[in-house]
């Protein structure tokens, strides 16, 4: 009889310790993921910090046409994740601007197995547009280029670039950005 009453005890105290191990191991599982999303480089809106970090590029140089954040124009993006890049352009002529824009796919690594349509298609918001800008203002707000990765991408590096034209005349010549799929 005793040992039946020990052993009953042993089990509920076993499922007892597994359970709250599994809770603190899925706790500490969403904290880590908590975590490395927050560091992430990826820019998931264009906020003030942005604003006042393409505002500074732009003051370091009074020739940039262009500026884009991050500056070193790379960015890296999870597979099933969203990001992107931020870019702001600059009318330096005399007069009021009509500037159209085109963020394009350029190249890929060849060990990439994604076609051509397919590293297009991965631009999800921003990939072109025309925007109105004064004598010697930048735009503002910056554009926002977004990027959604899916879960069965190819891990590999595309370049994309951007074509700015006033008037329907190329305004500079092509910037570009490059994505790392991770």
């Amino acid at each position: 009889m005793k040992n039946r009453k020990a052993a009953m005890e042993m089990s509920v105290g076993t499922i007892v310790t597994i359970v709250l191990l599994m809770t603190v191991l899925i706790l500490g599982l969403v904290l880590v993921r908590t975590i490395f999303t927050g560091a992430t480089d990826n820019i998931g809106s264009i906020d003030e910090a942005v604003k006042a970090e393409i505002s500074k590029l732009f003051s370091e140089d009074n020739t940039k046409k262009i500026v884009i954040y991050p500056p070193t124009q790379k960015i890296s993006i999870k597979k099933g994740d969203s990001g992107g890049f931020g870019f702001s352009i600059r009318n330096n002529k005399q007069t009021d601007g009509s500037f159209s824009y085109v963020v394009d796919f350029v190249e890929k690594d060849p060990n990439c197995k994604m076609s051509d349509t397919q590293a297009k298609s991965l631009i999800n918001l921003g990939g072109k547009g025309t925007v109105q800008i004064p004598s010697g203002s930048a735009l503002d707000p910056p554009i926002l280029v977004e990027f959604k990765i899916p879960e069965e991408a190819s891990l590999c590096s595309i370049r994309y670039g951007i074509n700015v034209k006033e008037s329907g005349q190329a305004y500079l010549p092509t910037v570009t950005v490059d994505l790392e799929i991770k």
